[in-house]
């Protein structure tokens, strides 16, 4: 699983960026997680707001910080 946190460098998006790979630690999950950055990285994936998770190329959330436990059901229900 290949997981990317779309971020501006903020402070909340640093700290869904740390909840996202605590969830995946937590759960085992085999896969790695990155941060970008770049802007015109992020615009490729044309989201409008940010923090956004994308999980092996598809964006399955955009705009807001997730909790844990909410990072962990979404990661959940994309496994099947």
């Amino acid at each position: 699983m290949e997981v990317v946190v779309l971020s501006s460098g903020c402070a909340n998006c640093r700290a869904q960026a740390r909840i996202v790979e605590q969830a995946v630690a937590e759960m085992g999950l085999e896969g790695h997680v990155t941060r970008e950055e770049d802007v015109m990285e992020v615009l490729r994936y044309e989201v409008h707001t940010l923090p956004a998770i994308v999980v092996d190329g598809k964006v399955v959330h955009s705009g807001g910080r997730l909790s844990l436990p909410e990072v962990k059901a979404l990661l959940q229900g994309l496994q099947g």
